[in-house]
């Protein structure tokens, strides 16, 4: 986790930097790019915190140690699932939903919906059926 901490913790004040800069050159007459930028910083540095608390729960990773062989970071990865449509599902209230800023607003309401019942499908996948554990 040293590289993502690093990274995130030098695009924070970077970021707020530009939004400074921005503001100054501006005459702050434009607050909305300056405040985005701002926004942005605040963003990357609560990803930056967040990595940083990870890192000290879990134990260094071989993409930590310069001298690691690649074979050290063989094997499970993660848990996924393989023949899962719900991540099929969530793309579609995705997709329904950002129509909506075309069509009109009204079609939001159903794409919640139907990312709600995607997400809950896809977080319960394993509670039940023939992968419950």
């Amino acid at each position: 986790m040293k590289v993502e901490t690093r990274l995130f913790a030098w695009l924070a004040p970077f970021f707020a930097l530009c939004g400074v800069v921005y503001g100054v050159l501006t005459d702050w007459q434009e607050p909305v790019g300056s405040a985005g930028l701002l926004l942005v910083a605040a963003l990357v540095a609560m990803i930056g915190g967040y990595f940083t608390l990870l890192a000290k729960r879990i134990d260094a990773r071989p993409e930590d140690d310069p001298h690691a062989e690649i074979e050290q970071g063989a094997g499970d990865q993660g848990v996924y699932s393989p023949w899962s449509w719900w991540p099929l599902v969530v793309g579609a209230a995705a997709a329904i939903s950002f129509l909506a800023l075309a069509v009109g607003w009204w079609l939001l309401y159903l794409g919640a919906a139907l990312a709600v019942i995607g997400l809950v499908g896809w977080i319960l996948e394993f509670s039940r059926g023939q992968h419950a554990h």
